[in-house]
This record gives C-alpha cells, structure tokens and sequence, in this order.
C-alpha cells in the first residue's frame, strides 16, 4: 500500500492522519484547518464504482410442478391410437409426440430474463419482511430511546434469530430427506452447501462440448488401432473354444411382455429424467395406466421384429470427472457417461431379465465373475479371496496377487466378437438380430448446461450407464475364465477387475513360471479381442505371514512385466474399494476408513445446528456407517486396538447426532440410538453371510466353503443345524478366514434364530440377540 499524505495533518506539525491505498490514486489532496480539532482535515478525491451489478440472464422453464396427474392422463389418454399395421419408428414417434405435446399443453415453455444475487437459498420472503421490521423498530429505538422500544426491538430480535433457525433447519432437512437411499445425490447435496463444487471447465460453450467427444472418440479409436496393428492373426487354442458346445435350448425369440410386466418394472426404476425423454419420469409415473400401453406396444413391437429403432440408440453423454479434486480443465480426466432416454432403458430391463434367465438356466456364468448378479457383490468376492489368502498364509505359503487394470474396458469391446459369444451361448434367430440391431448404429453427443455438440457415430464398446451394458460385457469376457483355470491359478473377477493368485512355497521362485506364462497368455488373449492390458497400473502384492515373508528369499527387483511395464511388489494395493498389505492385517484400509470418515463427521458437526436429528442421522448412515459397514466380514478376528479405532468413529457420530457431551458416557447412547457396536456389526454380517451360504442366496463359491456338521453316529446334536469348524494352524490368519470364522459364530447362535425361516426375521433376531450381548440389555 502506499501513504499519500505529505503535510501535517497536526497543529503541532505532525503527520497524524494518513491515507494508504493500493490500485487506487487520490486526486486533489489538501490539508486544512479544522476549527472544533487540534487535527485538520484531509479532503481527497477517489474514482470508484459503488454500485452494485446483477447477473442478468435469460432462462427457459415449465412450470412442472403445476401439472394436475389426472389432466395430464385425460389428454394423453384422448390422442388416438396409431395404426395397427404401424412400424417400431412410427411407434416410438406416436409416443414422444403424444407426451411432448401434452406437457406443452399442460407446461408451456417460458423464457424470463432474470437477475442473480447471491443469497442464501432458505431466505424466504418471510425472512425478509422479518429483517425489514427489525431495521424499522431499530431506527424507533434509536430515535426515541424508550424502554418499551427497546424490549419490543430485543423480542422481535429473538423472534427473527428463531425464525432463521427455522428456515434452515427446514431447507436442510428437506433436501436431505429428497436423497434418503441415494448416498450420490446426498453426497453431492452436502458439497454444495458447504463448498460448491468445480466439477465441469470454467468456459462451457459447443466448442467445448465438441472437444468432449471429440476427445472420447479419438481416444478410443487410439486404443483399438493399436490393439488391431499389434493383434497376431493366431486363433484361440481348442480348449479355450466356447461355442457350438451343445445346449439344452437355444433363446430364438424373446417372450412378450404383459401390461402389468411392465408396469412393475417401471414404478421399480429411478426417477432419473435423460434431457432426451418427451416428459419427466416422475410424471411418466404418475400417469402409468395411461402410458403403459403405449411402452408395452412399443416393446413387444421391438421383440417381434428384432430391431432397435434409431431414436432409442441414441445417448446424450455426460462427462464425469474420474477423481474429485482433479483438474476439470484436463479431458483425460474424465469418463463418458451413456444417458439414454426412459423407454430405452425400460426396453433393456426386459432383454436383460431374459438373457439372465437364459445364462442361470443353462449355467453359462463365469461362477467367478461377481459383477452386476444377483446375488453377489464386492463383498462376497472379497470374502472369497481373503479366504484363500489367509488359509494358504495360515498353511506357510506365500500368495501372489495380480490386480490387472484395462484401459476403457467398456468402450473398446468389438461388436462382431460379441455377436459371436452371444452365438456361441445360444442366442440366434429373432434375439441375435434384435442384439445386432441393438448395437449397430448407435449415436452419440454432449451436452453441458444448454450446449450441445453435434452427434457421432458409436461402433465400438457397451455404453456405460446403460442397462444391457455390463451384462453384455461379462458375456464377452467368458472365455477368459476358461483360460485361467487352464493355467492352474485362482482369480476372481468384478466386471472388468481382475485379480489373479497363485500360492507357492517361500523357497520357491518367485514369481513362478506358471504365473508369468498365464499373465502373458492374458495379455495376448485381451489384445485379440481388442482390450488393452494397461501394465502401467497393473499392481502385485505378495501376501504371507509375517514369519513367512521373513524368511522368504525373493528378488527385490521386479520379475513381473506386463506389455513392457515392470510390476514391482507393492507394500499395499486397493481391491474393490478394500486395501489389502503383505499380511491382510488391514491396518491401512481402517486407517483410511478414519480418515475418511472424520472428514465427513467434521462436515456433517458443521451443518449439524441447522439440521434435525433424523436429517442428521441419515447423513451419518450415507457417509460414515456404510463406510465402517462396508465389507466389515472381512475384519472379523482382528485385534481389538484395530477395531476401536472403528468405534471412536461411532462414539464421535453418536455424539454429533444427539449433540452428546464428550464427557458423558457413550453406552446410553447407543442404546437410545439402537446401534450395535462395531465389533458386533462386523459379527452380524458374517453371521448374515452365514444364513444366505446355507439357504443358497449367496454365490456358490460361498456356499462351497460350509458344510454341515453330521457326526458318525447318532448325537443331540446332529439336528442343531451346527456347522463344521476346519483346524486352523495360526489364530492371525487360517482363524480369521470365513471358512472357519463363520462356522463358530453360527454353531454360537441359538437354535431358534438359525432355524429362521425368512432372511427378514432372521435380520431382526440376529440383531436383538447381539444388541443384548452387547449392552447386556
């Protein structure tokens, strides 16, 4: 800053009085007498601008909220039917006419030029007319200064403070409730009000919204010229060939769908609106008796005749930054996400049933493939692999973990491979051409805020956000099980997350020669059906106990090269959202989980004056239980100082939730709050594990690792449903496994709770059993 007073500004000829500024130049400066002061006066000149200006802009509306459901369904219903000798297009163009022009009807779009300020959002007109009337009994008492001025002036004061509280704490609550059940729209709702986030670049035009797709398209097209320059002619060995194998039946036609069908599947679908649908979802909803006929036309219209017509293939994309807090001005930092109208979806969700029908009736899944099944989930494939892991450490081998990484997995699956695998599992006539409509032709563009790009051609990959998308994509990668299991090693699988592990004796070499032969052998396979093995984030782990890695001898350099990348043994890799370390201690990944999770308890403490207790509570459960819940079967059997870690973390949400003192005792709360403890919640998943093994509502890789206790001869115990305990040689590791761990945490539980017979009343005594170990209640 600079000083710009050079004269006395002191009648004793001191320079008393300054005038510092920065940017800005006083003009006509002068020093004179003032006659009432030993100081003078500094009179200046500063040219400034004073006044405030307001975003003017101009926005298009319908004032959706307005509609009657019963009008909207009156007019749609009084539009006359299409032909009946009519085409799928003529169809699909009878549906979005007959539903745009009712919400034109019904919600005109209207364009108003607004202004913006920045004010808060739970403001009302209320508030403001509260404000103004304190302002009016401030200038009274200021005026008069009576007393009964000032008490009506500190009361409306209060009532006004009130009345804010109110307010927010309603707004709050309000938009807290609307994402109940959707921990996304929750997460993003929270980042909003505490720190809008930065998630698109700051300049949004169609230039921009070009050089999105031109980005994802020429990023794609890269990878597959490469993979097709770099492809060997050489065909797969006749042990890995799948198809023309013999089925029971092939799937020719698909079956037609009723009314109610697709009603069910409709009122059971997000109410997610694609910029592309004729009319909200919500509203499609609510007006289903007179909506579903046309949808249920549409769609056996499709079976029938095999074809997808043009309009449903197009997809509006949303680029989607992969990471929060990366760059939003760098393309590669974001993945193209597939919004496809309604009805299109709805189409999906009626193949999809039947294609799943179709690969469980013929048993045609890869049973190690956990992704988008029934059933399954990360948490059963992580149980699964820990289980390995930990029974070959606790038998003194060292295991090898390969987390393989494909480079835009979805979007580089060539459409003639995967017509052949559908082939070669039976699907032919009506249903192959309807797939062959289905992924031929397809269209694409972007669109950021009200721009648009123009649209592209798609002939490669599955569209991600789509329905049939990861169904599809699991059925093109069957053979890659058959190749494994050629090869001797175990894997397991997630959509396009692979991990491969092979255990071998501490003097062995490592890694073995099987290992690099089959990594190799999965590089040329992926190549020759246009996935890129990315071996630059290709990651190993080798996993034993801690005797076990101590003595064992292996090179430091990397032996693992995956297409030209060295893999070194990392001290810890992240599976599944799971961090995994040399000896499956987890002591990472409960690190991780508080950091994380305090991050998230500190936003919600800060949020949390203006919030009720069940608004508060919801946020907890979102951010922080599901994060302690989240494959918790995986921690049973660890030291109890790990797992109190995870239960500071719900002592401190308890507190926040019933603004308890740190000082008071936590026990009483929990107990208001009905909450297990983390140690008991962790049994009550494995126990819950238990029950869907035994009752064949988990996956059979599950189900294989219990069996039933039958003892030689006739015993009490032979109809207590108990379970067989196997031999564990180390309480760290063969102990922990859910082979072992399962099977004494069940044969504890009281008859009356493991003879349950719904997994509902199961859940509900499961959890009174354990809330009174607990809390000895």
């Amino acid at each position: 800053m600079t000083q710009h007073v050079n004269l006395p500004t002191h009648n004793k000829g001191h320079i008393l009085d300054l005038i510092c500024c920065t940017d800005i130049t006083p003009t006509n400066l002068d020093v004179i007498d003032f006659p009432i002061s030993d100081h003078k006066a500094v009179l200046f000149d500063i040219h400034t601008q004073l006044h405030k200006t307001k975003e003017q802009r101009t926005i298009s509306f319908r004032n959706i909220k307005l509609i009657n459901t019963t009008d909207l369904s009156t007019l749609i219903s009084s539009y006359p039917n299409p032909p009946p000798a009519s085409s799928l297009t003529d169809l699909v163009t009878h549906y979005n006419n007959c539903l745009s022009s009712s919400l034109t009807t019904l919600a005109p779009l209207k364009t108003r030029s607004v202004s913006f300020t920045h004010t808060a959002p739970w403001f009302t007109p209320h508030l403001r007319q509260l404000k103004a009337t304190g302002f009016r009994l401030e200038r009274l008492y200021s005026k008069t200064q009576l007393t009964v001025h000032r008490q009506m002036y500190s009361d409306h004061l209060h009532d006004y403070k009130n009345a804010l509280t109110t307010a927010k704490t309603s707004y709050y609550s309000n938009l807290i409730n609307t994402g109940t059940g959707n921990s996304r729209v929750l997460f993003s709702t929270v980042s909003h009000l505490l720190q809008p986030p930065k998630s698109l670049p700051p300049d949004i035009s169609t230039t921009q919204c070009t050089a999105f797709l031109d980005f994802f398209s020429s990023k794609i097209n890269t990878i597959h010229q490469q993979l097709a320059s770099s492809r060997t002619p050489s065909d797969d060995p006749p042990w890995m060939i799948t198809s023309g194998q013999p089925l029971i039946s092939s799937l020719s036609d698909f079956t037609l769908v009723t009314e109610q069908t697709v009603s069910e599947l409709i009122r059971k679908a997000k109410t997610t609106t694609c910029q592309l649908d004729p009319l909200p979802t919500s509203l499609v909803k609510a007006c289903l008796p007179s909506i579903s006929p046309m949808i249920t036309n549409i769609i056996n219209s499709s079976l029938t005749t095999g074809t997808v017509p043009p309009t449903l293939k197009l997809a509006a994309i949303t680029p989607i930054l992969k990471k929060p807090g990366a760059d939003p001005t760098d393309l590669n930092h974001y993945r193209p996400i597939s919004n496809l109208p309604f009805i299109s979806k709805t189409l999906e969700r009626v193949v999809a049933a039947q294609l799943q029908s179709h690969l469980d009736t013929h048993y045609l899944h890869e049973p190690f493939q956990s992704g988008f099944r029934p059933k399954h989930s990360t948490e059963t494939a992580l149980v699964k692999i820990t289980n390995d892991l930990l029974l070959a450490a606790d038998s003194g081998l060292l295991t090898i973990l390969v987390l393989l990484d494909l480079s835009a997995a979805f979007d580089t699956i060539s459409h003639p491979l995967l017509l052949d695998r559908l082939a070669g599992i039976g699907i032919t006539g009506a249903a192959l051409s309807w797939f062959t409509s289905y992924l031929t032709g397809r269209q694409q563009f972007v669109q950021l805020s009200n721009h648009k790009s123009g649209c592209s051609g798609v002939s490669l990959g599955v569209p991600q956000g789509s329905v049939l998308g990861p169904l599809l994509f699991t059925t093109y990668l069957l053979p890659l099980g058959t190749l494994l299991r050629h090869h001797g090693v175990h894997f397991h699988c997630y959509a396009d997350d692979t991990q491969v592990y092979i255990s071998t004796k501490p003097t062995a070499a490592i890694p073995p020669t099987s290992l690099i032969t089959c990594l190799e052998e999965i590089r040329s396979w992926l190549s020759r059906n246009f996935l890129k093995l990315n071996g630059n984030k290709t990651e190993a782990l080798l996993i034993g106990s801690k005797s076990t890695l101590t003595k064992s001898q292996h090179t430091p350099a990397p032996l693992i090269i995956i297409d030209g990348f060295p893999v070194p043994f990392s001290s810890k890799v992240k599976s599944l959202g799971v961090i995994l370390d040399n000896t499956l201690s987890f002591a990472p990944h409960i690190h991780n989980i508080t950091r994380t999770a305090f991050f998230h308890l500190r936003n919600i403490a800060r949020l949390r004056p203006s919030l009720t207790q069940s608004s508060a509570e919801i946020l907890v459960h979102s951010f922080v239980t599901s994060r302690i819940d989240y494959c918790n079967a995986l921690l049973t059997g660890l030291p109890t100082k790990l797992i109190n870690r995870l239960q500071i973390i719900q002592n401190s949400a308890a507190r926040i939730i019933t603004r308890t003192k740190s000082s008071d005792h936590i026990t009483p709360v929990l107990i208001q709050l009905h909450w297990l403890p983390v140690h008991y919640r962790i049994q009550y998943k494995t126990l819950l594990l238990t029950y869907k093994a035994l009752h064949n509502l988990a996956p059979s890789y599950l189900c294989d690792l219990l069996q039933e206790y039958s003892p030689s001869r006739s015993l009490r115990s032979t109809s207590a449903g108990l379970l067989c305990i196997p031999t564990s040689r180390l309480t760290s590791m063969g102990a922990r496994s859910f082979s072992c761990s399962a099977p004494r945490l069940w044969n504890s539980l009281p008859p009356h709770i493991k003879q349950s017979d719904t997994i509902s009343t199961f859940k509900s005594q499961l959890k009174t059993h354990l809330f009174k170990l607990a809390h000895n209640v």
